[in-house]
């Protein structure tokens, strides 16, 4: 059986866009991938995040917040950050095979406003990466 490729997504507190991006990859293409995601820190799963990717249709309410791993670093297949923080401070991969890819995406965690102001920026970004992730399978390998 031949090994999937792995997809490590990364960000700065795996919260919201990391998490999003594994959410999505695994809904559309855990067949083709192993999908994992985490952060230079672990800032818990954001409720919003969870919420709008219900609404997405996808529930990533199991997944978990989780910091870097070396050894998931240096068999990752595909390193993808998603904030130019991870991008700028990501550890040195030791794989010299990884393709490494930056999709900068604003946090919405950051947003201000309203409720519904901020449901719409997680909605704006979740949607934004869910256009990434679509791109990424149809371009493939």
């Amino acid at each position: 059986m031949n090994k999937k490729p792995l997809v490590y997504f990364l960000c700065t507190g795996n919260s919201c866009r990391s998490q999003m991006a594994e959410g999505f990859l695994k809904a559309l293409g855990a067949d083709r991938y192993e999908v994992r995601s985490a952060g230079l820190e672990a800032h818990g799963l954001n409720p919003r995040a969870v919420q709008v990717m219900k609404e997405a249709g996808v529930d990533i309410s199991g997944q978990t917040s989780d910091v870097i791993d070396p050894e998931v670093l240096n068999r990752a297949d595909y390193v993808i950050t998603l904030c130019g923080h991870a991008d700028e401070h990501c550890p040195v991969i030791a794989n010299k095979h990884v393709v490494k890819w930056h999709w900068g995406f604003d946090d919405p965690a950051k947003a201000s406003g309203t409720e519904a102001e901020i449901m719409d920026s997680f909605r704006s970004v979740r949607d934004a990466i869910r256009n990434r992730i679509e791109g990424f399978l149809k371009e493939g390998e």
